[in-house]
């Protein structure tokens, strides 16, 4: 089964408490998820693999360490995602983006898809799957769900608050998916809500209602 790696660094979880206030207004909001995603960003590349290399410092050799092969591309689920893409790329700012348009029916709660655009050699690299929210893990099974149909394998999930309804959904659609979160919640209420959460990451990122 895939690793749930919980993200308690404690700036983390101090930036945290100010993106689930809602007191907290846009400008605060959109911050302190940008900063939240780029601390996780060191979390989910943990396990990069390396490669040997050569090099002359300005006093002599030296041997470093580089990661081998392709940089990590992201794949933010369309629209809320994108709030996380800024702080991931502060890190690895090499990364190719790809998009995934996804909206949850309110009737039937399933995600639709609208929209789809990956990298064209994104079946070669490890692909970090961003969504603040992993509610009821439908949209995140659904991006995954088109990832592996376009060949991808390496692939993670990154997500601010998640439900256990979500990771339990996610871990029987994908087992072989690891799912980095900042926090576990206690459950989803009636609407498919995150509860206690922090409302509709969406709205709260780009100020709409």
């Amino acid at each position: 089964m895939g690793n749930v790696v919980v993200c308690d660094h404690p700036l983390i979880q101090h930036k945290l408490t100010f993106i689930r206030d809602e007191r907290t207004d846009t400008k605060l909001f959109r911050e302190c998820v940008d900063e939240v995603a780029t601390l996780m960003a060191y979390e989910i590349t943990r396990g990069i693999a390396l490669a040997p290399v050569r090099l002359q410092t300005p006093v002599g050799p030296a041997e470093g360490l580089a990661i081998r092969g392709r940089m990590p591309g992201l794949v933010p689920i369309l629209r809320a995602g994108l709030g996380m893409t800024d702080g991931i790329l502060k890190v690895l700012p090499a990364a190719k983006i790809g998009h995934i348009g996804l909206y949850r029916d309110p009737a039937t709660l399933q995600p639709v898809e609208y929209y789809t655009k990956l990298p064209a050699d994104a079946g070669e690299r490890l692909l970090i799957v961003i969504d603040p929210m992993l509610a009821t893990g439908g949209s995140a099974i659904a991006a995954i769900d088109y990832l592996k149909r376009q060949g991808c394998r390496d692939i993670r999930l990154m997500c601010l608050i998640a439900a256990p309804e979500g990771i339990a959904a996610v871990r029987e659609a994908h087992s072989d998916v690891d799912i980095y979160v900042a926090a576990i919640d206690e459950r989803l209420n009636d609407h498919g809500y995150i509860v206690p959460g922090l409302g509709d990451a969406g709205d709260r990122l780009f100020g709409t209602r």
